[in-house]
């Protein structure tokens, strides 16, 4: 029998029309374009407004229905919805539970996965795992996260990163030899304390006072992520290519998390990789958190080729961060 690998065969992608540019932020924190530019390589981001009254779930289901849309797809047919998301509707109901409904998947299960900006990485393996066990066919993965709902716009540290967005891919079973060929995925949990929202989960429930501190926001010690982060992303993608016998000539494409630029090509030149070969759209979008990947793969899919090497790279708070290894499978 054929070994089973999960390969993706459709890809979606929704962000919202606001832009939030450099030069507005300059009227809301002492910050410049230049400054934010030279450190992130960020010129604007999309915000969901206030005025819509949607959450995450909301940016969820529209890149899921544009997959569907490209992609043919009868909603009928997903087995598993899981989306991935720092920023759920709420902290009981499932957001993956709505977002299913929403679009039709009334066969489907659906959960969350939350692992901060790893969270859609660790959501393939996750979705690889089920496709490979031979019990499901179509497995709905989503990243989505609505991070303005998150971010204190009086922070200058946090509020020229975050972006919101959603992507979402949809993995089948393939015995050609496509798909996910490897993973390294790792976690330490004593890097909560430089990235992370003080209030709001059971450590700290919500109170008069937290609302006050305005402890419902997110902060990050950025020295400390950023050298974390940088050695981190590298290490597992070079690694990932060792593994796996890749030369930087095998690499067709590095699909790295856009939290920040020089971290990007921090992970590109550990791994010998010219920057042709490396997907961004941070300038465009800022860190959608969850949402960087798919949106990656969103934004490139018309350039990628079947049987293209993929090496996927993330970080996030907690700290979470991996590689995977994915060979493209359809033109």
């Amino acid at each position: 029998m054929s070994k089973i690998n999960a390969a993706i065969t459709a890809v979606g992608g929704y962000v919202p029309k606001f832009v939030l540019t450099n030069e507005m932020l300059e009227g809301m924190v002492d910050t410049n374009d230049e400054w934010i530019t030279t450190r992130t390589g960020i010129k604007e981001r999309r915000i969901l407004k206030d005025e819509e009254g949607q959450g995450s779930s909301y940016l969820g289901i529209k890149a899921a229905q544009d997959l569907i849309q490209k992609g043919n797809i009868d909603p009928e047919e997903i087995d598993l919805v899981i989306v991935a998301t720092a920023t759920p509707d709420s902290m009981v109901a499932s957001t993956a539970a709505f977002v299913a409904s929403e679009i039709g998947a009334k066969n489907a299960f659906a959960f969350d996965l939350l692992a901060a900006c790893s969270s859609f990485l660790f959501g393939m393996s996750t979705a690889s795992s089920f496709i490979q066990s031979g019990k499901y066919k179509k497995i709905l993965l989503i990243g989505a996260d609505k991070m303005s709902s998150i971010i204190d716009y009086t922070d200058r540290t946090t509020c020229i990163i975050f972006g919101d967005g959603a992507g979402a891919v949809l993995f089948e079973p393939n015995t050609e030899g496509f798909g996910l060929q490897d993973e390294y995925l790792r976690a330490d949990g004593s890097g909560r304390k430089f990235l992370g929202m003080d209030a709001g989960g059971s450590l700290m429930p919500a109170t008069e006072e937290t609302v006050r501190n305005r402890k419902h926001y997110i902060y990050q010690d950025g020295k400390n992520v950023f050298k974390f982060a940088v050695s981190n992303m590298a290490d597992v993608a070079a690694l990932i290519m060792e593994r796996n016998d890749l030369s930087d000539q095998d690499v067709s494409w590095l699909v790295p998390h856009q939290a920040n630029r020089r971290i990007i090509d921090a992970t590109a030149n550990r791994m010998g990789l010219d920057h042709s070969k490396v997907m961004t759209n941070i300038h465009k979008y800022g860190n959608t958190t969850s949402a960087t990947l798919p949106l990656l793969l969103h934004d490139y899919e018309d350039r990628l080729k079947k049987g293209d090497n993929l090496v996927f790279a993330a970080f996030g708070g907690g700290f979470t961060w991996g590689s995977i290894y994915l060979k493209w499978a359809y033109n």
